[in-house]
């Protein structure tokens, strides 16, 4: 009996053993940066420090943006819209993340904070996972954040800000075929009192960042490049009608 009872332990150390090699293993396929992203922004001008991306402005506000990535897309995808934001005067940070999911780090933003003191005030925002994992950020931790920036994402059922009036922008897109149009729709309800919906005409859900495209996703009719520029405008405006 004893024997029997430890054969089945070891086989199910083994299965779990197994099973997060395979998982390991799949998540380490990521989703890398494209050479248009290096175009536009110099990938001598990249630099990842104390495990974040970050562009620093000339000028600062004094406030910062920590950016989740999406599942399985490495943090310099993103460096254009967080560089463009830089110019603007916000600190942008771009987390790596474990295991490249950013709910398995959703609290970066913690380590940003304490990184760069020099920061006074936070917004948190991300696309598609890594948006749920800066929504959850900002649910846990409400007097942390001055707003959210959703990419092509939303909160998850557990983060229901409806009675709020934290800040929220929602930029989705028109041809995403991961975070739908649908399910935007149908998680509105989610949203705080005080959220701010664009929708990207002809965009898609790859575009949210430049590292090619994505399994699942739908092919855009606007290119990467008019995509990034449209959401550095609205995220802009969006920032500007925030106090500054």
């Amino acid at each position: 009996m004893k024997k029997t009872i430890k054969y089945g332990l070891i086989s199910i150390i083994a299965l779990m053993v197994i099973a997060f090699g395979g998982f390991y293993i799949w998540s380490e396929q990521t989703y890398k940066p494209s050479d248009e992203l290096y175009s536009l922004v110099g990938k001598g001008n990249i630099t990842k420090d104390n495990g974040f991306v970050t562009f620093q402005p000339t000028k600062s506000k004094k406030k910062g943006i920590v950016l989740y990535p999406g599942a399985k897309v490495e943090p310099e995808a993103y460096s254009y819209y967080a560089k463009e934001l830089a110019k603007d005067g916000y600190t942008v940070v771009i987390p790596d993340v474990r295991f490249n999911f950013a709910l398995f780090d959703k609290n970066k933003a913690k380590k940003a904070k304490n990184e760069y003191p020099s920061v006074e005030k936070w917004y948190v925002g991300g696309h598609s996972l890594g948006g749920v994992a800066a929504a959850a950020y900002a649910y846990e931790n409400p007097r942390e954040v001055e707003g959210i920036i959703f990419l092509g994402s939303y909160p998850s059922d557990s983060n229901d800000f409806s009675k709020t009036k934290v800040p929220m922008l929602s930029l989705y897109a028109e041809y995403d075929g991961l975070s739908k149009v649908e399910k935007i729709e149908e998680t509105k309800h989610l949203l705080s009192k005080e959220a701010n919906m664009h929708k990207i005409a002809g965009g898609n859900h790859a575009q949210f960042g430049l590292y090619g495209k994505q399994k699942g996703d739908n092919e855009a009719t606007i290119s990467a490049k008019e995509q990034q520029e449209e959401m550095i405008v609205v995220t802009k405006k969006w920032l500007h009608g925030n106090g500054e």
